[in-house]
């Protein structure tokens, strides 16, 4: 569990559905980004599922299956599954602290944020987290960022907390096409890559996504390759339930 920790929370992966999944449409946009306006999803709460396929530098390869429930700026929920039905991990990020149940390895977590980056060399926030999963500028704009047009995209450069984010920002989704992410102590960072959307209530949520991460555990430093297919995304306005408990 230890060495996929740091990819699962952050990716929130997901896996295989079932043959009844609703096919995906295609994001067309109407119109070019002419100043810098990325679309921010609009939701209260959301479910999701996708495919997934997790590569280790030792080169193991896992598969497995993960559904995603949120709440917006509040709670994201995830359950994964390698196969036949059975539960691995149980995850829980609020805005205060990350809560893994791992039920195979039995390693579970219980961490606040700043307890986290200690450990994996990695700073992260709920915030975050969403963003990364819906292909958002990982920060909020600000007038200290360097922001250019080059091309079909803005690129975006921001230090925050010793740690630099630089944002390819697509004109025509107005999302995030590529992010490259690092620690400025070079502990940790994350590559992301979005090279399609699809078309969910008429607002662009990404469709496939290569992540690259490196990342400190005890034993040393890590790889991880995460390549995800979202295959279901559902916004909801009625509630949902976020059932955890260690």
């Amino acid at each position: 569990m230890n060495k996929l920790f740091a990819g699962f929370t952050i990716l929130l992966a997901i896996g295989f559905l079932s043959s009844c999944a609703k096919k995906n449409v295609a994001y067309q946009s109407n119109g070019k980004m002419e100043d810098f306006s990325p679309i921010y999803n609009d939701y209260d709460f959301l479910s999701a599922k996708a495919k997934i396929i997790i590569e280790e530098a030792s080169g193991k390869i896992t598969r497995g299956s993960m559904n995603v429930r949120a709440k917006k700026d509040s709670v994201l929920w995830f359950t994964v599954s390698p196969g036949l039905g059975m539960e691995a991990v149980r995850g829980l990020i609020t805005q205060d602290k990350i809560q893994i149940k791992d039920r195979i390895g039995k390693e579970d977590i219980n961490l606040t944020f700043t307890e986290f980056e200690t450990i994996y060399g990695l700073k992260l926030s709920l915030d975050l987290f969403q963003n990364i999963l819906w292909a958002n500028p990982p920060i909020p704009f600000d007038y200290k960022d360097r922001l250019v047009r080059v091309g079909k995209a803005f690129e975006l450069t921001q230090i925050r907390d010793k740690v630099r984010y630089f944002s390819k920002v697509d004109v025509n989704t107005r999302k995030v096409s590529e992010l490259v992410s690092n620690s400025l102590d070079d502990r940790g960072s994350l590559l992301a890559s979005f090279p399609n959307f699809q078309e969910v209530d008429s607002q662009p949520f990404p469709l496939e996504v290569l992540y690259k991460l490196a990342y400190q555990l005890p034993e040393g430093s890590q790889n991880t390759i995460i390549n995800l297919e979202w295959n279901s995304i559902e916004p909801h306005a009625d509630p949902l339930t976020f059932p955890f408990r260690f």
